[in-house]
């Protein structure tokens, strides 16, 4: 039997409805709040056969645990796990079209969240992330992601090593992003199969990921901080990625 989760916040929600109607279970919505937006979910459910539940904001700030809810909470049944075995799949149908992100040792549902809506405004495959010392789905990175973690695979692999030496043998490239790389990102070549590795701000990649990458590159930084945030630095790098793609294919 599928475990159900918590969504909450009207990006989210609408992501779900639109594009995973059948996992919908029970809909809350808050009293309070009367708007043409929050309006609008209510009525698809209604006619999706959900019957939405009028509770106080009180009853949703529960629900959601204190995130920002926006007046509307959804119980709904998990989407299908995927695993490094779903990969090979992945990359076969986009060929030289596969773009992956990496996440290393990244443990703040907030980048997580920001990273998949990055990554899904990027046109990426898939984002992959370590099952261990990693930030996991949760109602917090639904909601950050603004509707993305509906639309866009999340892969948990056991051994992230072992994961991008698979990557490599079905002819992808895997670029780590690092400080201390001699390489410009600027300078690399990411118009083909790629696999963008990014670590944590800070402790960045774990070593033995570190190892695996094919090539290290660095974002040049002119001003007087050492790094970015690893949300950012992904967007810098998977915007770079699509104006080179666009270049080739005369976008």
């Amino acid at each position: 039997m599928s475990k159900k989760v918590t969504i909450f916040g009207l990006h989210a929600v609408r992501a779900l409805l639109q594009n995973h109607p059948e996992r919908l279970v029970e809909l809350y919505a808050t009293k309070e709040r009367q708007d043409q937006p929050l309006q609008a979910l209510i009525q698809q459910a209604q006619r999706m056969g959900t019957r939405p539940q009028f509770v106080p904001k009180q009853s949703l700030d529960k629900r959601a645990e204190g995130g920002n809810h926006q007046g509307i909470v959804v119980v709904c049944l998990e989407a299908p796990q995927l695993t490094e075995d779903d990969l090979e799949k992945l990359v076969t149908e986009r060929g030289r079209q596969t773009l992956l992100l990496v996440l290393d040792n990244v443990t703040d549902p907030h980048n997580l969240g920001a990273c998949l809506r990055t990554a899904d405004a990027a046109g990426v495959t898939a984002v992959v992330v370590p099952k261990d010392k990693s930030a996991s789905m949760t109602p917090v990175v639904r909601k950050v992601a603004s509707g993305a973690a509906e639309t866009i695979p999340l892969i948990q692999v056991t051994n992230l090593a072992r994961t991008l030496r698979q990557l490599q043998d079905l002819q992808v490239w895997i670029i780590g992003t690092a400080g201390e790389a001699t390489d410009d990102l600027y300078a690399a070549d990411l118009k083909g199969p790629v696999a963008l590795v990014m670590g944590a701000e800070g402790d960045g990649m774990r070593r033995l990921t570190r190892e695996t990458c094919d090539q290290l590159i660095k974002i040049p930084l002119l001003g007087s901080v050492s790094s970015l945030n690893v949300s950012v630095a992904t967007g810098v790098c998977l915007f770079e990625a699509v104006r080179q793609r666009q270049s080739v294919s005369g976008n």
